[in-house]
């Protein structure tokens, strides 16, 4: 006899059960979040909006790459999302993998409200495995007879955090999938709380793990499609940004919920990260209206060089160049000598545009910014 123990195999799989009462208090800041998010971003003027756009994209394509242990490079990032925005000409060459993350980013942003099928499932997956030589399986659900696990530790001897469901079933758990998808997000389901199902929605497609690979990525891409729907407009939220900054936490909260279909204490961990990740939202939009604000200010007063430099920081975000800028990083980025470099980090901080940390080799300066 099988011994039952992951949630696809209880009783009640899929029927999840949660305590309202611990997540209404959230689903109330989520609210008002969502308020004070719209009212800040009409105060970023037109010009902005795009780089605002592109920013928080990027960030989630990075990020949610990151948590699986892929580093993909921002620049290429940035290049193809501005590409298939129609706002770019650059010829820049994107390598495979920055392209094909890229483009789900862009298509999940505009098409958040295309209802789900199995279709727009399998084109991201294509999406995601641009360029891969190494599964068999892509742009439809596995089929593979071994089991679809989630491991460490040695290989002689691994850890099995989760099984998911064998291959043969695939089609008839996503078809329950997609339907209740379509049923949860349907005006019969308004009484059902938008956090509620954007955290129902990742756990209950990583459950399923219906990919070879890429599993976890589609799920908060799915996660942030249910947000997007629930509220009438691209969330534009730093969800990925926010669950890599603690990967540990995200990890425990899966493994600690794929044994049981009650799931308070995961929506509740949910819940929490996406309002994390509104407050980060409404950082990176208080930094660009600063940014704005600083170069009306400061923009006649710099020369060249002085300039490239400083847009150079604004685009590392609102958390900065890590460590601060130093003289050296200031010479390669304004491709200039070392003496130049300290005449013009001396005239920054005499006009009070940067502030100063440290000394000697130690020095390293800041945007003075509010």
């Amino acid at each position: 006899m099988i011994r039952k123990i992951w949630n696809w195999q209880k009783e009640e799989w899929p029927n999840f059960t949660y305590n309202e009462n611990q997540l209404k208090a959230l689903e109330i800041q989520f609210s008002k979040n969502i308020g004070t998010v719209l009212g800040a971003f009409k105060h970023v003027a037109d010009s902005e909006r795009a780089q605002f756009i592109i920013e928080v994209l990027s960030s989630e394509a990075i990020k949610t790459s990151e948590i699986e242990g892929e580093y993909l490079d921002r620049d290429s990032i940035q290049s193809s999302i501005k590409r298939n925005l129609g706002l770019s000409v650059d010829k820049r060459k994107v390598p495979p993998a920055e392209f094909g993350i890229s483009e789900l980013m862009v298509d999940l942003y505009k098409n958040y409200n295309v209802e789900l099928t199995h279709q727009q499932l399998f084109e991201w997956h294509i999406m995601l495995t641009n360029g891969r030589r190494d599964l068999v399986d892509i742009g439809r659900y596995r089929t593979h007879e071994d089991p679809m696990q989630v491991v460490s530790g040695r290989l002689d001897k691994p850890t099995v955090h989760f099984e998911a469901p064998p291959s043969i079933v695939m089609h008839e758990q996503m078809e329950q999938f997609v339907n209740w998808f379509h049923n949860i997000h349907s005006e019969s389901s308004d009484n059902v709380m938008s956090l509620v199902r954007a955290g129902i929605v990742h756990l209950y497609f990583v459950s399923i793990h219906p990919f070879e690979d890429g599993n976890g990525r589609i799920a908060r891409a799915l996660a942030e499609k249910s947000i997007s729907i629930s509220i009438g407009e691209p969330v534009l939220i730093s969800l990925s940004k926010t669950i890599e900054a603690n990967k540990k936490a995200y990890y425990e909260a899966l493994e600690a919920n794929n044994k049981t279909c009650d799931i308070t204490d995961w929506l509740v961990y949910f819940a929490q990260t996406i309002l994390d990740a509104q407050k980060d939202t409404l950082k990176l939009i208080d930094f660009i209206i600063e940014k704005a604000k600083f170069f009306d200010r400061y923009g006649n007063q710099i020369n060249e060089r002085q300039f490239k430099v400083i847009d150079r920081i604004f685009a590392a975000g609102h958390h900065g160049f890590i460590g601060g800028l130093s003289a050296e990083n200031y010479t390669r980025i304004a491709k200039t000598s070392s003496s130049t470099a300290t005449r013009d980090l001396k005239d920054l901080l005499n006009k009070r545009i940067l502030t100063k940390t440290g000394a000697l080799k130690s020095t390293r300066y800041w945007l003075n910014l509010k």
